[in-house]
């Protein structure tokens, strides 16, 4: 790979590094919430050790070596370096690395999917890892991929068979596509859910389905389909095959969660609390997704907690094929004065969501209002940190009996010292500067909310039940005709359109909230107006923020398009471009991207706020339209084509004028520094621990929470 090839895949120099403050929403609370809060911590940052497994195989060792050195330097950087005999600039590299490496959680980007290669010359960390046998031993398990680029292929996750890096198919290098679909259905059909699950082809033929659980065993009464854990396939691609469901994979990760999980229901503030958790951890302790789908349903009807939380193998964006989940967990204390904004928003829905471009018959019946807080985030595990969450991701528990929002305001709200805005023009950089948070927080209530939270699934819920009239089918609004596509018994949209719904999905919510963000009456409730249509006041410039800043993401999106694979690396990414492609393809000169000369240096995006309530708001209208139709009649060959095309990147203009003036104004991800706690066993108090926001912060707070 060449020098300039391999910049974009340069750690950040220096990473943008900022704290999660919490200290005064957590002092806030009962000694009794605190211990609440604690073990909830305590029992996401168990599953540090299965993100870093999940994300490539030398994430976990490189964790291990960066922490051994810090314990054998007792976090004295400078003598390190002397004992390593490395200069100062070497040592900023390989502290900038860490800090990126542990605010991922492993060695590929959370936003992005593309690998980080240390700045510094590898001598530099061959010389550090010769200060310790400890953490000599670590830097040889990596095997050379800190620094390995000679396969440009495995700098991206994605399906093996494509050469890409994804360690959801543990030693499985020649399974393909075809064959994890075909395991995927088979899975479907017996009532297997996929989410805490990983595949493996052995060298004879078989399959292993490894189950995440802390016990190596099936329960005695069977697991979730039954006591058998081996299987024959009957028919399809996969005939005469044999499939063995292994338990126990993440076990002492698991089996540390579990314990925290019970400790948490001890100290939970009600009985919903205290039965989710005991939910949690029969599931993390036996394997049980249906267990986990029991605590989403007690998750859901702990309304207005101090404390909110959830845990466990959540979202699919990283899994090739959509259907694997990567763990995460998070605590955080309610900020009740943000929330207030959030319970206006939630009992307006149901006047808002009539509004969207599609009439009853794609819409639920009843809108199930769910609790929707604003968060301070004391706690997050995972790979990356999101703005907003709409959970859970059931199809079956949404439909029927609800979700919550949560809106993470300290995420939000987290600044770096001297943050650079591209691709503004200067007339608007006030305008940006002032409202981007009041405007993305709108942005994020409603993508949540209105989002994740509207639509119907026309479905067959069981062999000859509908719920639409079969006989009379709902006349789409994109034929004119009645609607001829619908859900199968047992099937989802993740299961039905794969590895491209978290993308079509996330693109769907974000443009009902561009849509519904034009009705003043909402920007009325997060302070802005009062309630009637001012596109000159003070919510119209919110409204014009909001369009800008999506304007914005969707250029800053190329940089997680690989021009090699032609893939996108990152769902929301993928979505934003096509939403800035909806904006310039809106016409009457609604946006435009202005530049000077052939390299498109000085991009600027150029949109007219005047024309935002009629030309914009109707190409958003018409492109949410499509998506939702498709979604909810199942059209999966509709959909995709449709989304295919207009995600499509263009691999002259937009996949290499406009990403290469991207990524030459590309600005480092924020990583976020968090809290510790500690709780005195003798008197049941628990205190909390801050760090300074920088590279050697972020590793003495990694180094102290003992994972």
């Amino acid at each position: 790979m060449d020098a300039q090839e391999l910049k974009q895949y340069l750690a950040d120099a220096p990473p943008s590094v900022v704290r999660l403050e919490i200290e005064k929403h957590f002092d806030a609370l009962t000694d009794r919430q605190k211990r609440y809060a604690h073990f909830i911590s305590r029992a996401s940052f168990y599953g540090t050790r299965i993100v870093a497994r999940q994300i490539s195989p030398e994430s976990e060792p490189i964790f291990d070596f960066i922490l051994a050195l810090h314990k054998s330097s007792g976090g004295d950087w400078k003598s390190l370096q002397t004992k390593a005999g490395i200069s100062n600039e070497e040592l900023d590299h390989f502290l900038q690395y860490a800090a990126q490496f542990l605010g991922n959680n492993g060695n590929y980007k959370s936003f992005g999917d593309a690998k980080f290669i240390p700045r510094c010359s590898e001598s530099a960390f061959t010389a550090l890892a010769a200060t310790s046998p400890d953490a000599q031993k670590f830097y040889n398990a990596t095997s050379g991929a800190i620094f390995s680029t000679d396969k440009p292929s495995l700098l991206h996750l994605g399906y093996p068979e494509q050469g890409h890096m994804t360690t959801y198919y543990p030693d499985s290098p020649d399974i393909t596509k075809v064959e994890i679909d075909a395991i995927s259905a088979w899975a479907e059909k017996k009532g297997l859910l996929p989410e805490n699950t990983r595949l493996s082809k052995k060298k004879d033929g078989s399959f292993e389905i490894r189950i995440a659980s802390a016990n190596h065993t099936i329960p005695s009464e069977g697991g979730d389909i039954g006591k058998e854990t081996t299987f024959k396939v009957e028919d399809g691609i996969l005939a005469g095959k044999t499939i063995t469901l292994v338990y126990g994979d993440y076990s002492k990760e698991l089996a540390g969660a579990t314990e925290s999980s019970k400790k948490a229901a001890e100290n939970a503030d009600n009985e919903n609390q205290q039965k989710m958790h005991s939910a949690y951890a029969t599931s993390f302790e036996n394997g049980s997704l249906l267990a986990f789908k029991e605590s989403q349903r007690f998750w859901i009807r702990d309304i207005g907690p101090m404390v909110e939380c959830n845990l466990g193998f959540i979202e699919t964006y990283r899994d090739p094929a959509g259907v694997r989940a990567e763990w995460e967990g998070f605590a955080a204390v309610v900020n009740l004065e943000r929330t207030r904004a959030f319970g206006a928003l939630v009992e307006a829905a149901p006047s808002l969501i009539p509004l969207l471009p599609w009439g009853k018959d794609f819409e639920k019946d009843k809108f199930l209002s769910p609790d929707f807080t604003s968060l301070e985030v004391l706690t997050f595990a995972g790979s990356g940190i999101p703005a907003g969450i709409n959970i859970p991701n059931y199809d079956d528990i949404r439909q029927t009996e609800g979700f919550k929002n949560v809106s993470l305001g300290n995420v939000m709200s987290a600044k770096a010292p001297d943050e650079k805005i591209p691709f503004i023009a200067e007339k608007d950089l006030g305008i940006i500067k002032r409202y981007r948070d009041d405007s993305f927080e709108v942005q994020v209530g409603l993508h949540e909310l209105t989002g994740h939270g509207c639509g119907k699934l026309l479905q067959e819920t069981s062999p000859g039940e509908f719920n639409f009239d079969k006989e009379n089918p709902p006349i789409s609004p994109l034929t004119g005709k009645p609607v001829t596509t619908w859900y199968k018994p047992g099937q989802t949209w993740g299961s039905v359109l794969g590895s491209l719904a978290g993308s079509y999905e996330e693109c769907r919510a974000e443009l009902v909230a561009m849509y519904l963000s034009c009705e003043f009456p909402v920007l009325k409730i997060f302070g802005f107006g009062d309630g009637s249509v001012d596109i000159n006041g003070e919510a119209g410039d919110v409204l014009y923020a909001s369009y800008l800043t999506m304007a914005r993401a969707g250029l800053g999106a190329l940089e997680m398009w690989d021009p090699k694979s032609r893939k996108w690396g990152q769902a929301h990414s993928q979505a934003r471009f096509s939403i800035l492609k909806c904006f310039l393809e809106a016409g009457d000169d609604f946006c435009k991207l202005d530049y000077t000369g052939d390299d498109l240096s000085g991009l600027k995006i150029n949109l007219d706020r005047s024309k935002i309530l009629t030309v914009g708001r109707k190409a958003v209208g018409d492109y949410l339209q499509k998506l939702h139709i498709y979604k909810a009649t199942a059209d999966v060959e509709g959909g995709s084509k449709f989304y295919g095309d207009m995600t499509n990147v263009d691999p002259e203009y937009w996949g290499k004028k406009v990403r290469d003036e991207v990524l030459r104004n590309k600005q480092p991800r924020k990583v976020f520094v968090q809290a510790n706690t500690y709780v005195d066993e003798a008197t049941g108090k628990v205190t909390l621990k801050h760090y300074d926001a920088t590279p050697e912060g972020m590793i003495q707070s990694w180094a102290e929470r003992n994972v």
